[in-house]
């Protein structure tokens, strides 16, 4: 029999709270839950007012893995739901908004992905996002040096970024932004995509060309454009093992950038929680409107 647990007032049926999800180490259904609730203060800030895509594990990484971007069959009522504008027709999308919300949409087991907007006002953009990906040999080591440089670059032109794990092999980078649409925040983060590249030849890459990216970090820019998601701050990640997209310090990635070892930024959800315990929200700042950057 499913069990029924209550949130804040609502009623929730969590399936399957001893299924393994995460085979390498024995990480359950019922961990995954207990990790979102333990993280949802830092977390639910990031999610709120911007139409969720999921990308859904149900039976771990292994298994079938893929995108709704939909609200799905059997939402409860009080999940919130906002139509979407698309070229192709507008949708209707779910809004993670609160703490019974978030566990409800964990119970699904989904990694959440974001686009750089709120639904108050999807023609602008207030985040601006870089996808740093590296082809092997590569790994997140040469994301640090290409992160680095960016964060120069970025700061030259009033725009404060930070700094977090993918989750995966590589690095986001995130800045607040504002006065800006996304189609203008794209073509900024191309053009210094564009940059990194002439600085950086043999280390950076803009274009996604697979049979360039060998050895070189991928400086994703696409992301910023309206259609598109990023893999939020604190999600899971449908990986081998539960790893989190978690936020770094510029320390931790200069540290890295020199001792040459990427060990430092394997980030799983054990670690995150006790970060969360220690540093807080290491993207706080990014909530801050009156340190929101004017693109040049």
């Amino acid at each position: 029999m499913t069990p029924i647990t209550e949130v804040e007032g609502r009623r929730l049926a969590l399936s399957n709270l001893e299924k393994v999800l995460y085979p390498a180490t024995g990480f359950t259904k019922g961990e995954v839950l207990h990790y979102y609730a333990t993280v949802a203060d830092v977390l639910l800030p990031h999610l709120r007012d911007r139409p969720l895509s999921f990308l859904r594990y149900p039976d771990g990484p292994d298994g079938q893995v893929f995108f709704a971007k939909n609200v799905p069959p059997g939402t409860p009522e009080w999940v919130a739901t906002a139509e979407v504008p698309r070229s192709e027709g507008p949708a209707r999308m779910v809004l993670v908004q609160d703490l019974p919300s978030l566990i409800w949409a964990a119970n699904l087991v989904t990694e959440f992905h974001t686009p750089q907007w709120v639904i108050q006002d999807p023609g602008t953009a207030d985040r601006l996002v870089f996808d740093l990906d590296p082809g092997a040999p590569a790994t997140v080591v040469e994301c640090c040096d290409v992160a680095l440089w960016l964060r120069e670059r970025l700061a030259a032109d009033g725009i404060e970024a930070y700094a977090k794990t993918s989750g995966a092999k590589g690095l986001h980078l995130v800045a607040a932004v504002r006065g800006a649409s996304s189609g203008q925040v794209s073509e900024y983060a191309k053009r210094l995509a564009v940059e990194v590249e002439g600085a950086m030849p043999r280390l950076a890459l803009h274009r996604m060309t697979r049979s360039l990216r060998a050895g070189k970090v991928f400086v994703d820019w696409s992301q910023n454009a309206a259609r598109k998601t990023t893999a939020a701050p604190y999600t899971l990640r449908a990986r081998a093992e539960p790893s989190v997209s978690a936020p770094v310090s510029w320390d931790e990635v200069g540290g890295v950038a020199e001792s040459r070892s990427p060990g430092g930024l394997a980030l799983f959800a054990a670690d995150v929680v006790e970060r969360v315990r220690e540093y807080g929200d290491l993207l706080a700042p990014l909530f801050d409107a009156g340190r929101a950057g004017a693109l040049p």
